[in-house]
């Protein structure tokens, strides 16, 4: 009876003494309320009342950066929203010089994106998203520094454009696109032309060669039985009807 209440007795200092820290954690000791060193991982002995031990999570941590109305270089509301990826770099300083560095990353990177975007106008936004997200990253990691964190990335998801604005890239998608596709058959065109022009030069520089061109092409014809074919007699034709007629 005296070993199991001696039993019940050290487990339950047990449990009020010992704190576990897990492989991912950092913990910070405070002696009567004064910072007195980090501790590594497994179990540590906390004395009541007075010491206290405060674990940080020193894994890298998403954070989702709700979406923020921002006015562009050229003046266009735009609606954007981004992830950012962090880690506790050091522990006491995330613990010791911000109260919350959880809400105080988010807060930072919801400012500095909102200035970001004003610093841009909306083709650059739309066609340089990596180089303005990393911008961003730099700021944050800068500015958090003091804080112990390290900002690995930061990416924007989504541009959320005004209706009457994404009406007016669309048609200018559109326009481009026709833009290009006249190009693309005018140059076909002189391509061909020019093919063409080299292809009578060279016929014309061979005797016979273009009454022969116009018997392939006959042949070509008549494989069809649904071809009408009207025949042009070439004028080395009628030539040589001439000479046999003198």
């Amino acid at each position: 009876m005296d070993f199991f209440v001696l039993l019940v007795v050290l487990i339950g200092v047990a449990v009020t003494v010992l704190r576990q820290i897990n492989q991912y954690e950092k913990g910070l000791m405070f002696t009567m309320g004064r910072f007195t060193g980090l501790r590594g991982p497994g179990w540590r002995i906390v004395i009541p009342v007075f010491q206290k031990l405060r674990k940080v999570d020193m894994r890298v941590k998403a954070v989702d950066v709700p979406q923020q109305q921002a006015i562009t270089k050229d003046n266009i509301s735009v609606g954007v929203n981004a992830v950012i990826y962090y880690q506790v770099s050091d522990a006491d300083k995330a613990i010791l010089n911000v109260e919350d560095f959880f809400f105080a990353v988010s807060q930072l990177a919801q400012t500095t994106m909102r200035n970001v975007v004003g610093e841009v106008e909306l083709d650059e936004l739309l066609a340089g998203r990596e180089k303005i997200s990393d911008k961003i990253r730099m700021i944050v990691d800068e500015a958090s520094d003091d804080w112990g964190i390290k900002v690995d990335n930061v990416e924007l998801k989504d541009v959320v454009l005004p209706e009457n604005m994404e009406r007016t890239i669309a048609k200018q998608a559109e326009a481009e696109r026709e833009k290009r596709a006249v190009i693309i058959k005018a140059e076909g065109e002189v391509i061909s032309a020019d093919n063409m022009a080299k292809a009578a030069g060279i016929l014309a520089q061979a005797p016979g060669a273009l009454h022969l061109r116009t018997l392939q092409s006959l042949n070509d014809l008549s494989s069809d039985q649904s071809n009408t074919v009207v025949f042009a007699m070439p004028i080395e034709v009628l030539r040589a009807f001439e000479k046999l007629g003198k």
